[in-house]
């Protein structure tokens, strides 16, 4: 997992840097930061911050070139996984609560990215955590998508409120709504539909899914080994609709590890769980020390 973002960020490291190569040095990291599905903004973003930190330094008489790098490096990569506001779920729920009335959040992503199960995953963890909560079966658009979501859902032991095929997406989360602050639910999980951000009926239909639900939490799910597809993703649910967290799937997967990187730098908005598997244990909270941990390794001095 992220093994060449983390390479990359070795071989910089490890760099023989002086004031004659500098610019050079930071043209090469940036370029294999973009192979690395680093967007190019957040990837000039972070060799711009480097050049700036070394602005002052005379490079050559560093006593420890390696160090410093890494140092900076961590620090830049710290505040762009830091978001402008951070998140704890199982608080905010709690909070909620304690005024009677369910936690509503709303679920948003293209087909693909897992969203449907990643709700599942959610309501799986949830109820670790002695937090009931009841789904909104609020892709209409396509029957697969409601008996997908009752598939996963079912397997969890959490209950679906469903309409009919092609019913109004926003009616239905109402009804999830009404149904959670009848039987004291804790939490409403809403998934909508998964087509395109190019969809302008789509979100229309989203935007409506909002006004009418008044989420606690609107979140962006991204496949994170679509790489700037899913960066372009979540910019336009967030122009249009707006969001208020990310989950990113299949990090597991993931060798590269940009995509994390530009979703935290450009929405600034958290990260609050990764997909790791297939099973429904597998979601976990995002650990923003261990990933940084992950793609910088340890300071070797």
């Amino acid at each position: 997992m992220l093994e060449k973002l983390k390479s990359t960020f070795s071989i910089f490291v490890k760099k023989t840097l002086s004031e004659e190569n500098l610019d050079k040095t930071l043209g090469e990291l940036n370029l294999l930061l973009i192979s690395n599905d680093v967007a190019t903004e957040t990837a000039d973003q972070i060799t711009s911050k480097i050049k700036e930190s070394l602005r002052n330094e005379q490079i050559g008489l560093l006593s420890s070139r390696k160090r410093y790098l890494f140092d900076i490096l961590k620090g830049i990569i710290t505040e762009i996984l830091t978001p402008e506001k951070d998140i704890d779920l199982i608080e905010e729920i709690r909070k909620k609560n304690e005024k009677g009335q369910p936690y509503v959040m709303v679920f948003l992503g293209v087909n693909g990215t897992g969203k449907t199960t990643t709700i599942a995953k959610l309501a799986y963890y949830l109820k670790k955590h002695n937090i009931s909560s009841v789904a909104s079966a609020s892709d209409t658009f396509r029957a697969a998508a409601i008996e997908q979501l009752t598939y996963h859902m079912n397997n969890v032991g959490i209950r679906v409120i469903k309409h009919e095929y092609k019913s109004d997406p926003a009616s239905v989360a109402y009804d999830a709504i009404n149904h959670a602050s009848a039987k004291k639910i804790d939490v409403v999980l809403v998934d909508t539909a998964g087509r395109q951000v190019s969809n302008k009926n789509l979100m229309i239909e989203m935007q409506k899914i909002v006004r009418v639900a008044d989420p606690d939490l609107v979140v962006f799910v991204g496949d994170s080994l679509a790489g700037n597809d899913a960066l372009n993703q979540a910019k336009e649910f967030n122009r249009n609709v707006g969001i208020d967290a990310n989950i990113l799937t299949k990090l597991d997967a993931d060798t590269k590890g940009g995509s994390a990187l530009s979703i935290s730098c450009e929405t600034r908005k958290p990260i609050i769980f990764v997909g790791t598997g297939q099973k429904y244990d597998d979601l976990k909270p995002f650990d923003r020390d261990f990933f940084i941990s992950s793609i910088l390794g340890t300071n070797e001095g």
